[in-house]
């Protein structure tokens, strides 16, 4: 019945392609872990030579200076299988090992990696929202051949690998030149903000709709009209009313949107603004805009790298271009041998 339950969760949480290298876990291939082979690290990494002497696993392939086993490759193919992933497992396994080997090393260098209280903490919530105890989690991931540290891992790597690419993003002034599909990874917490409290707000959007053919000649206009509509605003309660004998006027319910996913144009009107009042009338590309703050609450914080922004869609969008533009750049300087 546990087994039954972890491979639905499969089907949602885990349907998400990842690796499970991490900066810790950087000891003997005998247990399924990548190792740094360059430079031993306080984890004790063992040589080559002793890798190929540990238990009849050998390397397969080497990126940069870390080793990726017959060993490490098994277990990613049992990870690949349990979240029931089309197409040749072994050759999965190994491709999602190698990228893995690629955002770790990248991770290390930027001082992103999750530490393993990060990491145990998000092991714990995962048992719970999958309604099993910790000991239940781990004694599936054993009987499927990918093990509680794999797993751990798993989760360290795509932690790390977020707050990479949310950095970068955050360098770039949330732009990339890149378009791709949104598909970023989100389902794991940023382990910074794990614990924290903060606010969420239910908004209402109100846009005075200014063509772009004719925002010259009426931008100035139409805000001076929104800035009149606001002062007869009641909160969230008669805007729609109000609008209604209005042209080229639309209100829009955003419903409920927590602190860290706010646009960064409008976050510091949003938190100035009391429950029941608007804030002040922006200038946008869509023409005169302003928010009314319906309510506001304290929440526990899930804010994931790379937030989606519910406004426009963005950034979500942009992460995962971010996202597939940095990995092709480092791929590009890396040197990969399979053997």
């Amino acid at each position: 019945m546990r087994g039954t339950k972890f491979t639905t969760l499969a089907l949602t949480s885990l349907i998400l392609a990842a690796c499970s290298q991490s900066d810790n876990a950087l000891e003997s291939s005998t247990t399924g872990n990548p190792v740094v082979v360059d430079k031993p690290l306080s984890t004790g990494a063992p040589a080559v030579a002793r890798i190929n002497k540990a238990g009849g696993t050998k390397i397969a392939v080497l990126v940069n200076d870390t080793a990726i086993t017959t060993n490490d490759i098994r277990r990613r193919a049992a990870f690949v299988k349990l979240r029931r992933i089309k197409g040749n497992s072994t050759s999965i396994a190994k491709k999602e090992l190698i990228e893995e080997a690629l955002k770790m090393k990248e991770a290390r260098r930027i001082r992103t990696v999750a530490s393993d209280k990060e990491v145990d903490a998000a092991y714990v919530r995962f048992a719970k929202s999958n309604k099993m105890p910790v000991s239940a989690l781990t004694k599936i991931l054993n009987q499927r051949g990918v093990t509680q540290r794999g797993f751990k891992q798993y989760i360290r790597a795509q932690m790390s690998w977020q707050r990479a690419v949310g950095a970068r993003l955050r360098a770039t002034g949330g732009r990339t030149s890149t378009k791709a599909a949104p598909n970023y990874q989100t389902w794991l917490p940023d382990p910074e903000n794990q614990g924290k409290q903060e606010k969420e707000y239910t908004l209402q959007q109100v846009v005075f709709i200014v063509p772009a053919a004719k925002r010259s000649s009426i931008l100035s206009k139409r805000t001076a009209q929104a800035k009149s509509f606001r002062n007869r605003m009641n909160g969230c309660s008669n805007a729609k009313q109000l609008a209604g004998s209005l042209t080229d006027v639309t209100v829009r319910d955003l419903g409920r949107i927590r602190e860290h996913k706010l646009p960064p144009r409008w976050a510091k009107d949003i938190k100035t603004t009391a429950a029941g009042k608007v804030t002040r009338v922006q200038q946008t590309e869509k023409g005169a805009e302003m928010l009314a703050v319906c309510n506001q609450r304290s929440v526990q914080s899930t804010a994931p790298v790379g937030s989606e922004d519910l406004f426009s869609g963005n950034i979500q969008k942009q992460a995962s271009a971010l996202d597939k533009s940095y990995l092709a750049e480092l791929r590009k300087v890396a040197v990969i041998k399979e053997r």
